[in-house]
């Protein structure tokens, strides 16, 4: 299996947000980038979408989902500070056919990479790391600037 592992879209700041953290919706900015994502995201065949419970990480694929025809998963494992269990669900679905979208945080996805052993330097708000198993089992990576 790919997997598409998506940095959430641009939100509104942690300093002008009063309510909880994982209530953070997406700026303009943002719901334009999570657009963005279907015409970039949707050509590589998503067959699975899977976010981190976190509302802006949620409305950054949900417009992928609904073009693929596919449901929003939550899945626990790409929440903040998870970096270990995402790096656990990462490798358990590149071993798996298909093609699965993995939205998650920015503290998040280096760790994902470095326990893979992919190099980055980068890492922007609605950006994507394309991952595949690569030869004898080295995950390879791609890295796609944010569409938007």
């Amino acid at each position: 299996m790919a997997v598409l592992l998506v940095r959430h879209a641009v939100a509104v700041a942690r300093h002008r947000w009063a309510a909880a953290d994982d209530e953070r919706p997406l700026t303009d900015r943002g719901r334009a980038q999570a657009d963005a994502l279907v015409g970039q995201l949707l050509p590589l065949g998503p067959t699975d979408v899977a976010s981190s419970p976190s509302r802006r990480c949620v409305e950054t694929v949900a417009p992928l989902a609904a073009a693929a025809g596919l449901e929003v998963r939550a899945a626990g494992a790409l929440a903040e500070g998870h970096g270990e269990a995402a790096a656990d669900l990462v490798r358990t679905l590149l071993a798996a056919p298909g093609t699965a979208v993995l939205c998650t945080h920015g503290d998040v996805i280096p760790d994902v990479l470095d326990a893979l052993g992919v190099e980055a330097e980068r890492c922007q708000k609605g950006s994507t790391w394309v991952l595949d198993a690569g030869a004898a089992g080295r995950a390879r990576g791609r890295y796609l600037p944010p569409p938007a």
